[in-house]
């Protein structure tokens, strides 16, 4: 039902910010590979991944507010919305395991590539955990990253932090 080229599509009329694409790329492969790792729909935890920041372009300061506007009349249902807008850290209401792991994956997708792209060979393949662990501990670097919110993801998927991490990063070379 949401094919990733059903969501690419949508994803393109909210987003076109080279960075904003990326990102949602990069979310939906996590989400992808830990949906094989459960067992679980990876077309629709994929899916889920690819549009979870529609609305952030066009409302940054309302975010994730308007993705019901956006998603539901172009055929998007009320239970695929909450799954997206679940993914922020303010949400109050007990998360399914496709919402912990959107909210896991969604800053560490983008602290894992970071930590990769200052590397000399930039390489995804050559990341070390440690490597990522020892940046989290520097501040100043990717300071826009709550490294809190690094540690409570791995905490809701009840999985060390170096799991989470080493996870992001073979779903980033798997499915990117």
């Amino acid at each position: 039902m949401y094919t990733k080229e059903k969501c690419l599509k949508t994803l393109s009329q909210f987003i076109s910010e080279p960075h904003l694409l990326k990102h949602s790329l990069a979310v939906g492969a996590a989400m992808r590979y830990y949906a094989e790792l459960y067992h679980e729909d990876a077309g629709y935890w994929q899916a889920v991944g690819l549009l979870h920041d529609a609305d952030f372009e066009k409302y940054p300061d309302e975010h994730p507010q308007h993705t019901a506007e956006l998603l539901v009349p172009l055929g998007y249902d009320e239970q695929f919305v909450a799954d997206i807008v679940s993914h922020c850290w303010a949400w109050d209401v007990e998360r399914s395991r496709v919402q912990k792991v959107l909210a896991a994956v969604d800053e560490m997708t983008g602290f894992v590539t970071a930590c990769a792209l200052v590397r000399p060979d930039k390489s995804l393949e050559n990341l070390e955990v440690k490597s990522v662990l020892k940046k989290i501990k520097d501040k100043a670097f990717a300071r826009a990253v709550d490294r809190d919110d690094l540690r409570a993801g791995a905490a809701l998927l009840e999985i060390t932090l170096e799991e989470h991490i080493e996870n992001v990063r073979k779903a980033l070379i798997e499915y990117l």
